[in-house]
């Protein structure tokens, strides 16, 4: 199953990440209470609530796997942010310790909920190097895809794994001189097929005698969503399009939940972070002067143009020469504008956008209609996105760096056309975890070109 589909590794890591947690705090528990304790200790606290605390912030920090990372970087940066996790959890702890005031707890928490904690740290720690380990041993290997197709298409092919987080090797076949090899055997996962209309009836024949042995045999787009969990936009046929590959969200259900979950979580968000926007308002006061905020023209739901409000992070000059993506160096930015990007706090006035309807907390990202005509023009299927309301977060968000070339838009829009495909509650709800962990690990705000010509 994990070689079969890919993309779910991660999702299957994440998965066993949480049970060898649960299962070791369990175990840990129970055992100090059967070896310190007579009777089990009378307190208030809840374990399991504790318990949920625990893996949520270990998510949120990174500790269940980054297949970007190698040992001995990985093995470091573990027991790092388990020991953070440690600490942060104990704080908490002591936090309700001291509002409970009472002598009998700060007793029971020094013998056992203190000692319990400091175990479980190590022993997840140690079980999460070693599932790593294992992980990377056993599952992580290169896979091997048939192409049928012109070289052109293997190239487009190529090109979209550069992105890929999993590793694979494409191998080109002639179906009329194919010989009837065991590929299972050479590790092949399937077939991807340029155009299936210009096939012979003789090479549909040797595709089906490939099928009957295990292999699969996808479209561009079928391998798209398998191997890479997005959609190269060059790899998009008019022909999936006519075929309603991408359709328009039409689920009345799903819309009144995304917007009902909208209005809701931008209100409490607003509310909750209104001191801390004031404070960033007399911040960039006090370096630049006004104005504090500033607006921009977007293009959003079917291409309709509306206005945002961020916080200003650039000098009042920043567009005198024209308009420019933003760099990794930027000299427009100011000293508190870098900050406040990195901690995303600039965007919190776009919460009122979404309040009106006119954004999401989860879309593509919305774009500068003077950028968008440049890239309608370079890439294929632009417009796509404008099928769907744009968001705060997204898919390419929380899996593609900053934006800053047509490039990066091209790269983002494959994972806005996977969003497209694939919208879902469930969806929403994991790339909602995933931007919290990026703006506390401070990631996907800066841009990492060096240079750039068109501003965000």
């Amino acid at each position: 199953m994990f070689l079969r589909f890919p993309w779910l590794l991660s999702r299957r890591r994440l998965l066993a990440a949480l049970l060898i947690d649960s299962l070791l705090f369990a175990a840990i528990l129970t055992a100090i209470f059967q070896f310190g304790f007579v009777q089990w200790p009378q307190f208030d606290f809840s374990v399991a609530g504790f318990l949920c605390f625990w893996l949520i912030c270990s998510y949120v920090i990174g500790r269940y796997y980054d297949p970007t990372e190698q040992y001995p970087s990985s093995a470091i940066k573990q027991v790092a942010r388990t020991t953070i996790c440690l600490m942060i959890s104990i704080s908490i702890f002591s936090v309700w310790l001291w509002l409970r005031a009472s002598l009998s707890m700060v007793a029971t928490s020094s013998g056992f909920i203190l000692p319990t904690l400091i175990a479980f740290s190590i022993s997840s720690c140690l079980f999460q190097l070693g599932l790593n380990f294992a992980f990377n041993k056993f599952y992580i290997s290169s896979q091997l895809w048939l192409v049928v197709g012109s070289a052109t298409f293997g190239h487009k092919l190529r090109r979209a794994l550069s992105w890929s987080r999993i590793q694979a090797k494409l191998q080109p076949i002639n179906l009329s001189n194919v010989i009837f090899l065991d590929f299972l055997n050479l590790g092949a996962k399937g077939v991807v097929v340029e155009c299936f209309s210009a096939l012979s009836t003789e090479e549909i024949q040797v595709l089906m005698h490939l099928q009957a042995q295990g292999l699969r045999v996808l479209t561009a787009v079928g391998w798209s969503e398998e191997v890479l969990q997005r959609f190269p936009p060059e790899l998009v046929q008019l022909e999936d399009l006519l075929r309603n590959e991408f359709p328009t969200p039409q689920r009345s259900t799903h819309k009144r939940l995304k917007r009902t979950a909208d209005v809701l979580i931008s209100f409490i968000l607003l509310l909750s972070t209104s001191p801390l926007l004031l404070l960033a308002l007399l911040v960039i006061y006090f370096e630049d002067g006004t104005p504090v905020l500033y607006s921009q023209l977007r293009s959003g739901l079917d291409a309709k143009q509306f206005r945002i409000w961020k916080l200003r992070t650039m000098y009042l000059d920043a567009e005198v020469h024209g308009i420019q993506w933003s760099t990794k160096y930027d000299p427009r930015i100011t000293r508190v504008g870098k900050l406040l990007r990195i901690t995303r706090i600039d965007e919190l006035p776009q919460l009122l956008s979404v309040l009106t309807g006119e954004m999401s907390l989860v879309g593509p990202r919305p774009e500068r209609p003077e950028i968008e005509i440049e890239l309608e023009r370079q890439i294929p299927h632009y417009r796509l996105r404008h099928l769907i309301r744009p968001g705060l977060s997204g898919w390419s968000q929380v899996n593609y760096h900053y934006g800053a070339s047509v490039e990066d838009s091209e790269n983002k829009l494959s994972y806005d056309l996977y969003y497209l495909r694939n919208a879902s509650i469930w969806l929403d709800v994991l790339i909602f975890f995933k931007t919290i962990r990026l703006v506390f690990n401070a990631r996907g705000a800066i841009a990492e070109s060096v240079s750039g010509q068109v501003s965000r």
